[in-house]
């Protein structure tokens, strides 16, 4: 018994020797002779060559985070100065990153089951400098190691620690300068200080009076216990340049990015001036190892949403000033994202724009989809829609198209490549529009469609004048130059609503019906109406029709038609006709008269819209000797810009003949099925008068 207890004794001894030995050994190691092994590793590793210049040194000490035996064992804590990582030869600058120190422990007893539990990663002093050439290649894009075996050994990184540094980027690409300086805080700010500051600074900045969305708790972004306990530690600024566009930004964010806890939330704000585009964000950064999630209150505003395409990548139409506020949540992985912009509120011009939209990527193309509506839309803020707006309006939102001084049809250009860019359905309504009295529109409904570069608006709806336009719009941007085709249906517009202001005409029973089907070919406004194909009918019976109304409907050249033949009373139109139909933009009159008490006139002619050039005569045939300013006929000739009305001086119209003239143009079945059922009992006039002309002789000629 004694001999074993002499061995023990030895044994115990012995290990205590070794021990000993080993932690002299550790405690007295020059860690600097293993810089060359792991400096080889890791260049192999990551791609670029990996050098620590300065000391490399170990301290141990016990983790308090743990329990039981695993509390008595010390972890060693590396500290790894002045760390340089180069950069590709292609590269404009020699380093990708220098760091002042890279600090990290991991637990020595986790080695025994080849796992590698690191905490945290403490990066300090970080200088970063960032590339991508006009060809996509980008520094940051490490070429690792491919091997079909799995490793033994796994990584377990918990978290990684920021400290003060600069970053730059330079993207060739996108054309994207920027110089992000990062600077730690006097002292900690809470997370919920920082939403509050943060909302007070971003709706002071974007304007607009966008909303009162932080009065509902639906677009906070997260106030859970783990953000609210998550502190602000870190302030940055950015300056630079976006595609020749000034950059300007601050900023604040944590300390500490979580990399394995996903229910600790990194917090993120800022405030970004792109041009005159403006962004505001605040909110929290989760899970960024599976790119998990985003949880912001955003803000956006300028002078046109299509300026935000190339910042976002979503086609958006030209608008007037806009700002908007909502709650924007993201779920962010490798092989595509979803992002919803939540109960956003906000303007457009002078309306009101609310809804949610969601954005999903990883498809062919990135789609939009969502609900947007406005309670109140100023008729004058979709004018930019079509470049209708005013020059000073244009430049404001960035168009620098000239505006011919002798064309009145907007020549700006659409923008048929962004069309290709991205997929969309989205579906629109405004419950009240405010409008001039010469545009009557109530309401408006659509549904928006974007596949593979052809937009389709169908359904369209509006309702008009106790009426109602039904139709489609298709585009197709892929074409070029671009195709498109108009279909619109207008039936029981109410003539005595259609100018309310106007009193001769509260008294009118009459209606417009219509329909318009058109094609084309061009990239404007202009160039489309200048190639238009397709038929135009219009029916209105029972209305009224004077100077001082056509000056309120801001019809200038039918002001002065009408003031030439009837003077400056009213007259009352028993029934107005017209089929026009049109070839590569010229449109011929195959129908076209009004019937009077007093008078038949017939309208025949060109109007040549490639051109911009009206070619009309119009021809009065009296009923009987009352109106004598009628016995010659008018021309309107000239441009849309410039037209010159006159009478000919050469021919005298017989008198009589009354709705015998309205068989010189065409049969006028064509329009009979305008004659939609009226919602009172004095619709049937343009019926009777049309069903009369079929069988009707042609006319007698003119004495000259």
């Amino acid at each position: 018994m004694k001999r074993i207890y002499k061995l023990l004794a030895w044994i115990a001894g012995l290990l205590l020797v070794l021990l000993v030995a080993l932690i002299l050994v550790v405690a007295l190691f020059d860690w600097n002779r293993l810089k060359p092994v792991i400096d080889d590793n890791v260049s192999a590793a990551i791609g670029h060559p990996f050098v620590i210049q300065g000391d490399l040194t170990v301290a141990w000490q016990r983790e308090p985070a743990q329990q039981g035996l695993s509390a008595w064992v010390p972890w060693p804590t590396f500290t790894a100065r002045s760390i340089q990582i180069a950069n590709p030869s292609w590269t404009k600058q020699p380093q990708f990153a220098q760091l002042d120190a890279l600090q990290f422990r991991f637990s020595p007893l986790g080695l025994l089951v080849h796992h590698i539990d690191v905490p945290s990663v403490q990066l300090v002093g970080p200088q970063i400098d960032l590339e991508r050439d006009t060809h996509g290649q980008a520094n940051w894009l490490f070429t690792l190691p491919q091997t079909t075996t799995p490793s033994a050994w796994q990584l377990n990184l918990g978290a990684i620690g920021f400290d003060q540094g600069h970053v730059a980027l330079d993207d060739a690409q996108n054309r994207l300068k920027l110089q992000v300086t990062i600077t730690p805080l006097q002292q900690a700010i809470p997370y919920d200080q920082i939403v509050a500051q943060a909302t007070d600074e971003a709706r002071a900045d974007v304007g607009h009076g966008v909303g009162k969305t932080a009065e509902s708790n639906k677009t906070q972004p997260d106030m859970s216990a783990g953000a609210a306990r998550t502190n602000y530690q870190f302030a940055w600024t950015a300056d630079g340049s976006y595609q020749g566009t000034p950059v300007t930004g601050t900023g604040k964010s944590g300390a500490m990015l979580a990399l394995q806890q996903t229910d600790q939330p990194f917090p993120v704000q800022a405030r970004m001036h792109i041009g005159d585009s403006k962004i505001a964000l605040v909110g929290t950064l989760t899970d960024p190892v599976h790119l998990g999630a985003l949880d912001l209150r955003v803000w956006f505003a300028g002078t046109s949403m299509a300026k935000l395409y190339p910042i976002t990548g979503i086609t958006l139409p030209d608008t007037p000033p806009y700002g908007t506020e909502g709650h924007l949540v993201a779920e962010l992985h490798p092989h595509g994202s979803r992002f919803d912009y939540r109960d956003f509120r906000g303007r457009v011009g002078q309306s009101d724009l609310g809804g949610h939209v969601q954005l999903v990527t990883g498809g062919d193309r990135p789609k939009l989809s969502g609900d947007i509506h406005s309670q109140q839309l100023r008729f004058v803020d979709l004018a930019p829609l079509i470049g209708a707006d005013s020059k000073a309006e244009k430049q404001q939102r960035g168009d620098t198209t000239q505006q011919p001084a002798d064309k009145v049809l907007p020549v700006e250009t659409f923008r048929t490549d962004r069309l290709r860019t991205m997929d969309a359905d989205v579906t629109f309504s405004a419950a009240r529009i405010e409008h001039p009295t010469s545009t009557p529109i109530d309401s408006l409904s659509a549904r928006v469609w974007l596949d593979n570069s052809v937009l389709q608006i169908d359904p369209l709806h509006m309702g008009v004048a106790g009426g109602t336009i039904d139709g489609m719009l298709r585009v197709d941007g892929g074409a070029q130059p671009m195709r498109g085709a108009l279909q619109l249906n207008a039936r029981h517009l109410q003539l005595k609503q259609l100018f309310p202001t106007f009193g001769p005409m509260s008294s009118s029973f009459g209606e417009i019906n219509g329909d318009v089907a058109l094609n084309a070919h061009g990239n404007s406004v202009a160039a489309l109406m200048g190639d238009a194909n397709g038929d135009v009918k219009l029916l209105m019976n029972d209305g009224a029709i004077s100077k001082t109304l056509l000056e309120t409907a801001g019809l200038n050249v039918a002001n002065v038609v009408v003031e030439k033949m009837f003077g400056d009373k009213t007259v009352k139109i028993n029934c107005a006709a017209a089929d026009l139909g049109g070839s590569d933009g010229l449109f011929n009159s195959k129908l076209f008269v009004f019937d009077t008490d007093d008078a038949t006139v017939n309208v025949d002619g060109t109007v040549n819209f490639a051109n911009e050039h009206m070619d009309l005569n119009i021809t009065p045939h009296t009923k009987g000797f009352r109106v004598f300013s009628l016995r010659s006929p008018l021309y309107v000739k000239g441009t849309f810009k410039n037209p010159d009305v006159g009478v000919h001086a050469g021919p005298l119209l017989l008198r009589g003949g009354g709705a015998v003239a309205l068989g010189v143009l065409a049969p006028p079945a064509a329009l009979l099925a305008l004659v939609a059922p009226s919602h009172s009992d004095h619709a049937n006039t343009c019926q009777q008068v049309l069903s009369s002309l079929r069988d009707v002789p042609p006319p007698r000629s003119i004495k000259r």
